[in-house]
């Protein structure tokens, strides 16, 4: 391993771009501590104490929501515009065709959720707003106050947009990802020192404090065997005699990835949650306002199981996005290629799909239970769990495959990569 990163660290086009992404780190922390001018921080504290989902918006902006700044929201609109629009673009065939047309359809997208993001925004900015001036949080209660959040708020996400693009550009690994590890990490301190005054007044017993160290560590084991597992399926191809040089007649294999979507269905499921809440606290006087505030909490049993249910949809609907069993079949043919057994072509195709929908299944259903894992843990241990399922996926999640993405780098340079 360290060896590894020895030989990465003599690239100095890998090294520019580990150092673009850390720069890119350091402003998203900095501007993690700007803060909304006219925000009592201390009602904002008592908010996220009462265990509503402004926690976990604290979290993944890493702590910028308790200090109110201008990162507050985070990330969450970028990505809800980008479910939006992969939705419509499997919808609407205007959108399909446009996906389809290369570098210019797929600028044309992107410019569409980066509007869609501004939208957004602004409705999750003045929720919010609305939220805290019924929990009394403006120093100055006026319309001002409304402006101002919506409009830094709203500023402040396009801002971090801009940031993620740069770092999938420049950097290494997938910027919006990145911010949201980022965001996760930095609040590692905090909660280790959260822990440690619990064990130091007796709040929770030793036995309680190992046992919940030991399932933190099987999980972190899992979730990374469960990332690197595949299926791997025997492709064989034919021999060809072109002149005096003879092609193919090797054997090689199709490797099916157990967890095809990555971390990307936490991530999407996480962000849909957090938009009704948003738009309850539009009307927090309405009953049909309380009632969703209500049953959106991250500790009911109604929240916990629509959570897992969209992590398992979005498992299937970005394997089905990203990995296309009638291409490859189709590649296979024309390369002579075939799985012992079957006909090249749609049998071929017709049994990748079958057990791609195998093993998302149990991907899905892991990452599901990985998820909603806090609310047992806090059952057995007695300890409210402040570093969960969800952000423990996506650190790791994300961790591999910034991994991932480096190896790629050494290998086109013939050196060893990180994953053996």
């Amino acid at each position: 391993m360290l060896n590894t990163l020895a030989s990465a660290w003599k690239l100095e086009d890998l090294r520019k771009k580990i150092f673009f992404t850390l720069a890119m780190f350091v402003v998203f922390r900095l501007g993690a501590h700007v803060p909304v001018p006219g925000i009592n921080s201390a009602i904002i504290e008592e908010l996220i104490g009462t265990g509503t989902i402004f926690g976990f918006f604290d979290v993944i902006s890493g702590g910028a929501f308790k200090r109110f700044t201008i990162f507050a929201m985070g990330i969450m609109p970028y990505i809800n515009a980008s479910i939006i629009m992969q939705l419509l673009t499997v919808v609407i065939p205007a959108l399909e065709r446009l996906a389809k047309e290369g570098v210019e359809g797929r600028k044309k997208i992107i410019q569409y959720t980066r509007y869609g993001t501004v939208i957004l925004g602004l409705i999750q900015s003045l929720g919010m707003a609305m939220y805290l001036a019924r929990s009394n949080a403006f120093t100055n209660p006026g319309l001002h106050n409304y402006l101002v959040v919506g409009i830094m708020l709203t500023a402040g996400t396009a801002f971090l947009m801009w940031l993620g693009e740069l770092i999938t550009e420049k950097g290494i690994g997938n910027g919006i990802s990145l911010i949201i590890f980022a965001g996760i990490v930095a609040r590692i301190p905090a909660g280790a020192v959260i822990f440690y005054q619990y064990l130091a007044a007796g709040t929770v017993n030793v036995i309680s404090a190992l046992v919940f160290l030991a399932i933190a560590l099987l999980i972190i084991a899992a979730v990374v065997a469960m990332n690197q597992g595949d299926r791997r399926i025997a492709v064989q191809y034919a021999r060809r005699v072109v002149g005096r040089r003879v092609y193919g007649g090797q054997s090689t294999f199709i490797p099916l990835k157990v967890n095809q979507a990555g971390v990307i269905p936490v991530i999407f499921a996480m962000s849909i949650l957090l938009f009704p809440t948003t738009l309850a606290s539009w009307f927090p006087n309405s009953a049909l306002g309380q009632w969703v505030v209500k049953i959106f909490d991250p500790g009911s049993v109604f929240y916990m199981s629509i959570y897992a249910l969209l992590i398992i949809f979005f498992t299937y609907f970005y394997t089905a996005v990203t990995f296309n069993p009638q291409d490859v079949a189709e590649n296979m043919k024309k390369y002579g290629g075939f799985i012992p057994g079957l006909r090249p072509g749609r049998p071929t195709s017709e049994y990748i799909e079958k057990i791609l929908a195998r093993i998302t299944l149990s991907g899905a259903i892991f990452l599901a239970f990985i998820a909603v894992l806090p609310n047992i843990m806090m059952a057995i241990t007695g300890i409210n769990v402040y570093f969960g399922g969800t952000s423990l996926l996506i650190v790791v999640g994300v961790a591999l495959d910034t991994m991932k993405q480096m190896e790629a780098h050494l290998l086109m340079r013939n050196y060893q990569g990180f994953i053996k």
